[in-house]
């Protein structure tokens, strides 16, 4: 048995009468929309609703399943504890999406608990399916820091292990859309709020799922959308499947986006094959931009190779420019996957006899001793993007008004801890965030009196 059917819904919690005292008035169009999903849960009679939620616990590089036979939660948080739920959970399905996931190095599993407390990602879906529909247990599924291309595998292992149990289930990807509509919402108004909003909409309303992989991080952060990640599973879920989607509602009053679609599986579709189809596209780019890389990024790329894959630091090539061989600089190699960063270290002044070692021992550095990541494996090499970044001589300046973000990197420096943010960097786009990443790098508290110095770099790709 196939996943029946998903549906893509929002979770904001004013919608629940009780939590909004009449301000669920204002997003009417929504509840209509939300009634008529539930409905239609309640005619399909799930044995198992799979939930999709931003607000379940999260991690950087994990995918929190909740363990454990039941849960409980209520909106007391949102002045509406008589507002209550207690599900219980499939946990036949539940092992077999961890267990199927394991088998394909998806990290995902039931560790990690923080709070087993039921969340309003999830509550919201269940209070109008519970409307109309009583039985059904719950499957609760976090989503992670990890690429769109890691969400979209879990998707189909959540589809495998249904097929292999053969449940009948339902999935909702519960997820808000931008929350940067409206200058008097909540959250603000930025340009790509809307952009985001009407985007998702037409993707997720012709059911284009590989378009989902077009949507970039930096976007998504400054859209401040929470629910790309839960749809992107849901697609894969529909991964070689025809589907039949409706768009029922969007409504932006509120300042928030809040989209609602219906996605019916329709038989095989070979051409739907949206991850194989995008890796694809990406290992060609990769591949191209590899054989159009200049020395110093070929050099960063051969020198954590060999580390990675023999733990081997390569002697300095012959045939290198003199300008890599004959100078001293301090040196910075970035690595992302999937546009997403994977790692990068450097050195502000050099530490090295010349740029071409600098660049070898910080490519290994990068790859494997970067604190915030694991180490990069052999099957991620050919996924990597790499750049090198030639850091000039720092120089003191006496005010922000001296930088450029796209010209200059920023050191802030207070007694013995320095923090370096390199310039051109996507998302940091005032003087201000620049300053405020390169100091809390440093481990320096915004009431403690800095110094700034800035330097340009020649970046390499």
């Amino acid at each position: 048995m196939s996943i029946l059917a998903a549906f893509m819904v929002p979770h904001p919690p004013l919608i629940v009468p009780a939590v909004g005292r009449g301000g669920e008035a204002e997003i009417e169009e929504t509840t209509r929309a939300y009634d008529r999903v539930a409905q239609e849960i309640a005619e399909l009679k799930p044995e198992t609703i799979i939930v999709t939620s931003p607000h379940q616990t999260m991690y950087l590089d994990y995918f929190y399943i909740s363990p454990g036979n039941r849960a409980k939660g209520s909106f007391a948080q949102f002045r509406a504890p008589e507002v209550r739920f207690e599900v219980g959970y499939d946990r036949e399905l539940r092992d077999a999406i961890c267990r199927i996931a394991a088998e394909r190095d998806i990290p995902a599993g039931t560790d990690g608990e923080r709070d087993a407390r039921l969340d309003h990602g999830t509550m919201v879906p269940l209070w109008f399916i519970r409307k109309y529909y009583a039985p059904g247990k719950i499957i609760r599924i976090g989503l992670s820091g990890l690429p769109l291309t890691e969400h979209y595998r879990l998707g189909q292992a959540i589809r495998d292990a249904v097929e292999e149990t053969g449940r009948r289930c339902v999935l909702v990807a519960s997820g808000d859309l931008s929350h940067k509509l409206q200058p008097h919402g909540p959250y603000g108004f930025a340009p790509e709020g809307p952009e985001y909003d009407e985007r998702i909409m037409d993707v997720c309303g012709r059911a284009a799922f590989g378009e989902l992989f077009d949507f970039d991080e930096t976007f998504c952060e400054k859209a401040a959308e929470c629910g790309h990640r839960s749809f992107v599973i849901m697609a894969g879920a529909f991964d070689g499947t025809a589907v039949k989607a409706e768009r029922l509602s969007h409504q932006d009053v509120t300042g928030v986006g809040y989209g609602i679609c219906t996605f019916y599986p329709e038989g095989p579709d070979e051409s739907r094959h949206f991850l194989d189809a995008y890796l694809a596209r990406e290992e060609a780019e990769l591949k191209a931009k590899r054989e159009r890389s200049d020395a110093y990024v070929r050099l960063a790329r051969a020198s954590l190779e060999s580390y990675i894959l023999r733990r081997e630091i390569i002697d300095i090539p012959a045939g290198l420019p003199a300008e890599m061989t004959q100078r001293q600089a301090g040196a910075f190699v970035s690595i992302h996957k999937q546009g997403k960063l994977r790692g990068c270290i450097g050195t502000i002044a050099p530490t090295q006899d010349c740029v071409a070692e600098e660049i070898i021992y910080n490519a290994i550095s990068a790859s494997t001793r970067d604190p915030r990541f694991s180490a990069i494996r052999p099957d991620e090499l050919d996924l990597l993007d790499i750049n090198v970044d030639v850091l000039g001589e720092p120089e003191d300046i006496t005010s922000p008004d001296e930088l450029d973000v796209k010209r200059y990197g920023v050191i802030v420096s207070c007694g013995g801890r320095r923090g370096l943010l390199l310039p051109d960097l996507d998302g940091v786009d005032t003087v201000e965030e620049q300053i405020d990443i390169a100091r809390q790098k440093g481990g320096i508290r915004k009431n403690e009196p800095y110094t700034l110095q800035r330097f340009e770099v020649v970046r390499h790709y």
